[in-house]
C-alpha cells in the first residue's frame, strides 16, 4: 500500500508540474490561439483532477486527526487497582 501511495504522490507532483508548464505556455505572447486553447483545456482538466485529489487527502487527514483526538480523550483502562480483588 505504501508503494501505491508514493506512486500517487509522484503522479500528483508530475501533474502539478505539468499544470505549471501549461500556465507558462499560455502566458507566452508567441503562442498561437489554437495551442493556447488546447493548453487551457488540458490545464482545466488537470486542475479539476488535482483539486479532487487534494479534497481526498484533506478528508483523510481530518479522519486521522479526529481519530487521534478521540484516542487522546480516552483514558486507558489497565485494571491494576480495581477494588474487586481483595
Amino acid at each position: 500500500m505504501a508503494k501505491n501511495a508514493g506512486t500517487g504522490m509522484k503522479n500528483f507532483e508530475e501533474r502539478l508540474r505539468r499544470l505549471e508548464e501549461l500556465g507558462e505556455k499560455i502566458r507566452s505572447p508567441d503562442i498561437p490561439l489554437d495551442e493556447a486553447i488546447k493548453a487551457f483545456e488540458e490545464g482545466i482538466k488537470l486542475s479539476r483532477a488535482l483539486e479532487k485529489d487534494l479534497s481526498k487527502v484533506e478528508s483523510r487527514v481530518e479522519l486521522l486527526m479526529n481519530n487521534a483526538e478521540a484516542q487522546a480523550d480516552e483514558s486507558p483502562e489497565l485494571g491494576l487497582f480495581d477494588d474487586d480483588e481483595a
